[in-house]
């Protein structure tokens, strides 16, 4: 597996791994022995970034990550995020404050059975929390151990800007795609200049990249994807142009439609690492084969072209969770 730098020293697969899914937001979940034997089969593959959140169960997540990594732990890199609200006194839903991300930190360490963390992210930008206090926060966790990088989600150019000058970002994690090119416009440009990673989460396009989900899919019962306006039938008919692309270009090369749409990303640059969800390990060493996969100049352009065609207009959320994302 190649290895990636997040950041100025956060070295990662080319391909980590977004365990969210395992167990949390779609309908297939699985139990814990299941859930451990698809995080360690990713290792045994050469992953070593993993991905996860308190929020995800809630924590639920977290301790089946822990389990999992606890015999290779001075292998792999672990990525958390903070930031939600979980007692209710919120009426955003969000929670910033540097006491609540202390508190919550300390929980993450013992359901990780970490002492550090690898790369702490805000899961969503606390509207009534200065980034600047958000960042000064990680930073006091860096200097006493605890920490060892720090990451911003959803964030706008400007935010991360600010959380910049007061700690060094190593990451931003955003929706990025194939099917969602927004972060073009003023994310890239931004973490380029400044030397921040892109960690693009649902790279796959949550499934419909890889030509298994179509108009004609129905999500079942505790599928996030159903709550989802881009998920909509006319929405996911609207990218079969798209889909329909990404799968001739697979079979030129003798591969598959995801690893071509995985392969696209990492063609966006050395400091793009995309975390790509599964619950099995055909799909593992499908994605992790995107790595090989190499794109001429002309596909990229057609890719390029056909994907800039997608109307980017509908929300991605639901209102509540909408007004979560920085801009």
């Amino acid at each position: 597996m190649q290895t990636r730098t997040l950041g100025s020293g956060l070295a990662v697969s080319a391909i980590g791994f977004g365990c969210m899914g395992l167990n949390h937001g779609y309908a297939d979940k699985l139990d814990e022995a299941r859930g451990i034997d698809v995080i360690r089969a990713a290792v045994d593959l050469g992953v070593t970034f993993f991905d996860t959140a308190q929020v995800y169960g809630p924590f639920t997540n977290e301790e089946l990550v822990g389990r999992a990594l606890a015999p290779v732990r001075d292998r792999v890199a672990i990525a958390t995020k903070f930031g939600f609200d979980f007692d209710g006194s919120r009426e955003s839903g969000l929670n910033s404050s540097p006491e609540y991300i202390r508190s919550t930190v300390e929980a993450s360490l013992k359901r990780l059975a970490v002492e550090r963390i690898d790369l702490l992210y805000q899961h969503r930008v606390d509207p009534d929390v200065p980034i600047e206090d958000v960042a000064g926060t990680v930073k006091e966790l860096i200097a006493e151990g605890k920490v060892a990088t720090f990451g911003l989600s959803e964030a706008g150019a400007a935010t991360i800007r600010r959380a910049h000058a007061v700690q060094p970002v190593a990451a931003l994690q955003s929706e990025y795609s194939l099917w969602w090119r927004e972060p073009e416009a003023e994310i890239l440009p931004t973490l380029r200049e400044l030397g921040i990673g892109l960690v693009p989460f649902s790279p796959l396009g949550k499934g419909l990249l890889t030509g298994a989900v179509d108009a004609s899919t129905s999500f079942g019962a505790g599928d996030v994807r159903a709550t989802l306006p881009r998920y909509s039938a006319e929405s996911r008919q609207a990218g079969a142009d798209l889909v329909e692309l990404v799968t001739r270009i697979a079979e030129s090369k003798n591969a598959t439609p995801a690893q071509v749409a995985l392969a696209w990303l990492l063609a966006q640059g050395p400091w793009v690492v995309p975390i790509p969800g599964t619950t099995k390990v055909h799909r593992l060493e499908e994605n992790v084969g995107a790595a090989s996969v190499e794109l001429s100049g002309d596909e990229r352009e057609q890719l390029d072209a056909v994907s800039a065609r997608i109307d980017t207009t509908t929300a991605r959320y639901p209102e509540k969770m909408q007004k979560w994302i920085d801009r």
